[in-house]
């Protein structure tokens, strides 16, 4: 409206002067012809200029300025979101391995965030998938190729799909079909495994329906005062003329892949950081996404603006990397009787042993934990997002193989072979980590043993057998999983190994937990191994951790003699490294010399038929409730009045939370709702993905169970009239079935105020 005023003015004086008495009295034909030539040219230099400024507004509207001539670099992207929580009570959480740490109820949603890019000319497609999980399991892939190949036929399949989890350690278990993970996880839990399934598969629908011309940009960057290293001892093994090559013993660079449309409107990023998600530790029961999660909660609540969180369609993953030996506890490992550091190859505290050595930090509980280290890789993704200038161009390739991990045969020169392991893990497995400590007495970096707890063992499972002992020297063998095969073999033998290209970026996807020395030796071999072949230019390589089947940690072979957790999780023995490091490099090379179609398929993955998978979890009975009360009745209500920064809380009479994922007719568990007072109706303000509410589940007997709704008031909050609303479903039996029945509980109205002084 400005523009055509400012036009309209000049147009109004030019036309008075014409028609002053002067111009009708004295003016020539030529002189008229001149001013309306006049008139003429302003208009169109007018309109130049209005051009020129909508044309810098749009701009500074857009992620990245479009070049003149985009047309050599451009990819058609597809990105997509969707929901993979999953259950939400009575059952395990995934990653500390404790059988008391169950799920009882919501600090965050789980999501899967897909990304494909195809290559115009030739449509070649190449899809990476980043969960909210604790790790991709061998049979979650399974199914999903499944379903892929259901949907798209060869379109998507096990050559050009990568899927890696972010290794949250509080999400839900259940999802595994070797027995030592469902030992672990309680077993086998369909609805769990479901949950995840429809999950990525609905992030690469969204994906595939969304699909439009962009281009892709990389930058790095440096994340400071986010990790450290919980193994230093081990890393402290790896050569010295390699340690000083790195300024710290752990990878603090971050990587940052920018998506955007032909005209720089962003669609989404993929950012690798190297840190485990386990700021919310193992006292922690609710579901959660973690620090990794929380960054994407934070980039996507900025790009999708006006959006409840899970909702808009920019998707900014998070991904993992060579996290192995690296934790967000940054205050270290501290006795937590004593307060004296256990920073010791042992992490042994003098009173307590191993139990009491733990690491907190950098905030005064684990969810402020979660908030700084988030924030902090958030505000360096972000800055990166912004000035990220160069640009990935060229083909798209991809190749992937199965590989039997216990028989690999690794050339390490021209004399010397030496080969991997049937699987098993060492004594110190069982101590755990400063991140979430094991049990009983055992300790970090044993090489010894213990008689007590192998007779234990042989009385139970049998002893290792020599030859195996021997290969996983000099690891003491706690359990030796590679030969113990009932009700199902305990460890997977066939592994997946996969790399996708995207012009000069190469995204290596390793099945498990590469440490830092590890990612970097592998990161390096595979670039020299692309590079040497002078056909892919210079390469940026990235390792995507966790992906595609879980095969526990990786080592170097030096860390591997100190035998910490990492070491003694190293299932395959002290070549691991090494095996990898050869089978990367040897898809490196077929795709630089365009020979992948000569590479061997190799043994594919057993898919178990579930009546061979077992299950600890009983179905939750039928839901009860006190006399004379309904589902959904308040049991402790708001109160009338709350200013901003306080907690807001709620305990409502409530069923099962289980019963809401099985019948798959639930988006959330609780909104916080504001009053619009002009239309008497109810605004959604914050769902249970919101890093502001928390749901606790709570069970009352074997029956009866309650939840209370709490919501932390942000500064930002606005001032006014609020309500609080949990949903759920009952279980009823009705003759010889059961029904779920849902049910919404209501708080009281409260009021908001602005806390005075802010």
């Amino acid at each position: 409206m400005e523009d055509s005023s400012f036009a309209g003015a000049i147009m109004g004086q030019l036309k008075v002067y014409a028609m002053s008495s002067h111009c009708r009295k004295s003016c020539s034909t030529l002189e008229i012809v001149f001013i309306a030539l006049f008139v003429m040219m302003t208009v169109v230099a007018l309109g130049l200029v209005i051009l020129v400024v909508i044309g810098i507004q749009e701009d500074s509207n857009s992620d990245t300025k479009p070049t003149d001539n985009p047309s050599h670099s451009y990819y058609m992207i597809g990105v997509g979101r969707a929901d993979c929580t999953g259950p939400l009570s009575d059952l395990p959480l995934m990653g500390y391995a404790s059988p008391d740490q169950t799920a009882g109820g919501i600090h965050t949603r789980l999501y899967s965030r897909a990304f494909i890019i195809v290559e115009p000319e030739s449509g070649k497609r190449a899809v990476f998938v980043s969960s909210d999980i604790g790790m991709v399991s061998q049979r979650l892939r399974l199914e999903v190729m499944q379903e892929l190949k259901n949907g798209y036929g060869d379109l998507y399949g096990q050559d050009n799909v990568v899927l890696s989890g972010t290794h949250t350690h509080s999400g839900p278990g259940g999802y595994f079909q070797n027995t030592l993970f469902m030992v672990t996880s309680k077993g086998y839990f369909k609805p769990s495994i479901r949950a995840i399934v429809n999950g990525i598969v609905k992030s690469i629908d969204i994906a595939h329906e969304n699909m439009k011309a962009g281009r892709i940009f990389i930058n790095k960057g440096e994340v400071e005062n986010s990790n450290m290293n919980r193994s230093p001892h081990s890393y402290l093994n790896n050569p010295q003329s390699e340690r000083n090559r790195y300024k710290a013993n752990t990878d603090k660079d971050i990587v940052v892949l920018k998506f955007v449309d032909m005209d720089g409107h962003g669609l989404g990023t993929i950012s690798w950081f190297a840190v485990h998600p386990v700021s919310m530790n193992n006292s922690n029961h609710l579901v959660s996404s973690d620090n990794m999660g929380y960054a994407s909660y934070l980039f996507e609540q900025e790009k999708n603006i006006g959006c409840l969180p899970g909702e808009g369609s920019f998707v900014a993953a998070f991904a993992s990397t060579n996290l192995g030996d690296v934790s967000p506890n940054t205050k270290g490992p501290h006795c937590i009787n004593t307060g004296e550091s256990c920073e010791n190859v042992n992490s042994y505290c003098p009173v307590g042993g191993n139990s009491m050595c733990i690491a907190m930090g950098p905030g005064n509980d684990m969810f402020e934990s979660t908030q700084i280290i988030g924030q902090n890789i958030y505000t360096k993704a972000k800055e990166l997002y912004q000035t990220a200038s160069r640009e990935v161009s060229g083909p798209v390739h991809f190749a992937h193989q199965w590989v039997n991990m216990t028989d690999v045969t690794v050339e390490l020169n021209a004399t010397h072979r030496v080969k991997t392991c049937k699987p098993s893990l060492g004594h110190s497995f069982a101590a755990g980590t400063i991140d979430g400590v094991g049990a009983f007495n055992f300790t970090q970096g044993s090489t010894d043993g213990d008689p007590f707890w192998d007779e234990i063992r042989d009385m139970l499972v049998g002893p290792p057998s020599n030859e195996t002992a021997d290969c996983q020297k000099p690891k003491p063998i706690l359990f030796c999983t590679g030969e113990l095969s009932k009700p199902v073999p305990w460890h997977p033998d066939i592994v997946d190994v996969q790399i996708i290209t995207i012009g000069n970026l190469a995204i290596v996807a390793v099945p498990g937990e590469f440490t830092t020395m590890s990612g970097r030796r592998l990161r390096e071999a595979v670039k020299t191994e692309f590079e040497s072949h002078g056909t892919m230019g210079e390469m940026d390589v990235v390792v995507a951790g966790l992906s595609n089947v879980y095969t526990h940690y990786i080592t170097t072979f030096e860390e591997y003699q100190v035998q910490r957790y990492e070491s003694a999780s190293t299932i395959y023995g002290p070549h691991t490294l090494s095996a990898y490091i050869q089978l990367f490099r040897g898809l490196a090379r077929a795709i630089a010399q365009n020979s992948i179609g000569n590479l061997p398929k190799g043994p594919e993955p057993p898919f178990y038929s579930e009546d061979l998978l077992f299950s600890l979890l009983a179905d939750n009975l039928a839901d009860s409730k006190p006399v004379n009360t309904s589902f959904g009745d308040v049991i402790k209500d708001t109160m009338p009045l709350y200013r901003t920064g306080e907690v807001v809380e709620v305990t409502f009479i409530s069923a099962n939370l289980r019963n809401s994922v099985e019948s798959r007719a639930l988006q959330t568990f609780l909104t916080v709702e504001r009053l619009d007072n002009f239309t008497s109706t109810w605004s959604i303000i914050h769902n249970d993905a919101s890093w502001e509410t928390r749901l606790y589940w709570n069970k009352k007997g074997l029956a009866q169970s309650n939840v209370t709704v709490s919501w932390y008031i942000p500064q930002a909050a606005k001032p006014g009239t609020y309500r609080i609303q949990h949903f759920g479903h009952y279980k009823q039996r009705q003759g010889s079935k059961f029904i779920f029945t849902p049910y919404t509980a209501t708080s009281s109205v409260f009021d908001i105020l602005k806390t005075q002084g802010l």
